[in-house]
């Protein structure tokens, strides 16, 4: 039995799984010059940043994100750069109270992006939550290109406000804010259908061709159907479903936008997306695409059928210990999880438990 904790087994079959894809490990400094952070603040899951003082006077952020500091440090030219994390994050988080170390894994793809490699890491955020999930699990995916063509002329607190109707699925507040900004009912109605498509690809595609309108909207179903095609042809678009009220802040993202999503969990445990804007905004070339798991959510997930070991063996205090020794090395050569002692201990779940000397043996 495999006693670590959830998050440190998932970590290590991600890395493994980025590993055999070609992928290579990113190593990085748990702190970076807040500036990186506070000019990007809107680009974070979480705006709270822990800071210091550093000796020389410059003021210093324990780092709340892992993509921002991989961007700034990314190599120019020489094809692609494909790298992975596994990378402790400091920041707030939803399933707790005040600052915590969060475990983070990932990967980022950067560089002179095509359809093969911007569908490999979609196909690998598929295959991590594959490997977390068992099989049981969601990823749902957008396009902020399609979107941003239809809120094309719109100012931009219209299309900030537009974005966030659109991400609560509320077409009583699409509406109220077209109307409020003198939109057109066709922009309205449109932007209301969006909002409430959800399916797999075979049903929605054919949804959305008949609501392009103009080229960048016909380039991003264009790429969003290559995509998806690239899915069913690895046998990853059983779980896919087209959903676009996943929309994120246009100034970053470019392309597809993705989430995760396990049983149990109200939060999604993956997201990322294709970031094109976020690599011109801090002076690089090319495109970038990732996505991030978020390990941390994994500690909310309480199966009822969890363990903390195979067999609890009680001795008593007068059993040899040479032979409660051997006893407990026989089971755990069995490939058991074996606790010995004289007493059950307190909040702790064994699978079975033997008293040595009847049924442990002497």
């Amino acid at each position: 039995m495999d006693i670590m904790r959830g998050e440190e087994r998932a970590g290590l079959r991600l890395r493994e799984l980025y590993r055999r894809h070609g992928y290579l490990p990113y190593r990085m400094s748990k702190f970076e010059p807040y500036d990186l952070y506070v000019r990007n603040k809107s680009f974070l899951v979480s705006e709270d940043i822990l800071t210091f003082t550093d000796t020389d006077g410059r003021l210093m952020a324990l780092k709340p994100d892992v993509t921002l500091s991989i961007v700034k440090n990314a190599r120019e030219g020489g094809g692609l750069q494909k790298v992975y994390y596994h990378e402790h994050v400091y920041r707030t988080s939803p399933a707790a109270v005040g600052y915590r170390e969060i475990l983070q894994t990932g990967l980022e793809c950067m560089g002179d992006l095509d359809l093969f490699a911007e569908g490999e890491v979609l196909y690998l955020a598929s295959e991590s939550l594959e490997a977390i999930g068992g099989g049981d699990y969601l990823l749902d995916v957008s396009h902020m290109g399609f979107v941003s063509a239809l809120l094309a002329g719109l100012e931009e607190d219209v299309r900030s406000a537009l974005l966030r109707e659109l991400g609560r699925k509320n077409a009583s507040g699409i509406r109220s804010v077209c109307a409020q900004a003198g939109a057109a009912k066709e922009l309205a109605d449109g932007l209301c259908r969006l909002a409430l498509l959800y399916g797999p690809p075979a049903e929605v595609l054919p949804v959305l061709e008949g609501m392009v309108r103009g080229p960048e909207a016909a380039g991003a179903l264009a790429e969003l159907s290559g995509l998806c095609g690239l899915m069913e042809s690895r046998g990853a678009a059983k779980r896919l479903r087209l959903d676009f009220s996943i929309v994120n802040d246009m100034s970053y993202y470019s392309g597809v936008i993705f989430r995760g999503y396990l049983p149990g969990l109200a939060s999604g445990v993956l997201a990322g997306g294709r970031y094109d804007n976020l690599m011109r905004r801090m002076g690089k070339t090319g495109g970038a695409v990732g996505f991030a798991v978020y390990l941390d959510q994994l500690e909310r997930l309480e199966k009822k059928d969890s363990f903390d070991g195979d067999i609890l063996l009680l001795y008593n205090k007068e059993d040899d210990p040479a032979a409660v020794a051997r006893e407990a090395e026989k089971l755990i050569r069995q490939g058991r999880v074996v606790r010995a002692e004289r007493q059950a201990p307190a909040g702790l779940r064994y699978r079975d438990v033997i008293r040595f000397g009847e049924g442990g043996g002497r």
